[in-house]
């Protein structure tokens, strides 16, 4: 370790995740290069897309703006932690039957900023998961079909 790197300990999705970092390394940059997770988008690295969105000890963050070691000791969820093809979080299969999905780049980071929503609010109001995701740019859908599946997944 050089003298400008710093141990970098995570539990990204379930699993205990070791690196070493520089001070300036985003979370976006290291849960990418670092740690191989690819399914957390780079968007446009300042913040205003949400495409990077990750849960950080359950609030929704965008990884661009966070620095590794931020989140040294801490606990965060990319959307591989919602569930499989073949076992789905409600998000998702609502996302899917609904089709609030078309080029797909923002729905990692949609997804993840609506279960931070309904982790904290089960039940939201439409205004509620308009606040929710507004961080998040969606250049395909219009939002409309995105919003209805989050409604649609707060009643499953």
């Amino acid at each position: 370790m050089h003298a400008e790197e710093y141990a970098l300990d995570v539990t990204i999705n379930g699993e205990s995740q070791h690196a070493t970092v520089r001070a300036n390394t985003t979370l976006l940059e290291a849960l990418r290069d670092g740690f191989g997770r690819v399914e957390v988008k780079n968007g446009c690295e300042i913040g205003e897309c949400g495409a990077c969105t990750v849960l950080l000890d359950g609030v929704a963050v965008n990884a661009c703006l966070v620095l590794a070691l931020q989140a040294a000791n801490r606990t965060v969820l990319t959307v591989s932690s919602l569930g499989t093809s073949e076992t789905m979080h409600p998000l998702q299969a609502r996302f899917l039957e609904l089709g609030a999905a078309q080029c797909g780049f923002c729905i990692p980071g949609m997804l993840l900023a609506a279960k931070a929503l309904l982790d904290v609010t089960p039940h939201p109001s439409q205004q509620e998961i308009r606040r929710a995701i507004a961080g998040n740019l969606c250049r395909c859908t219009g939002y409309t079909k995105i919003i209805e599946a989050i409604a649609s997944a707060s009643q499953a």
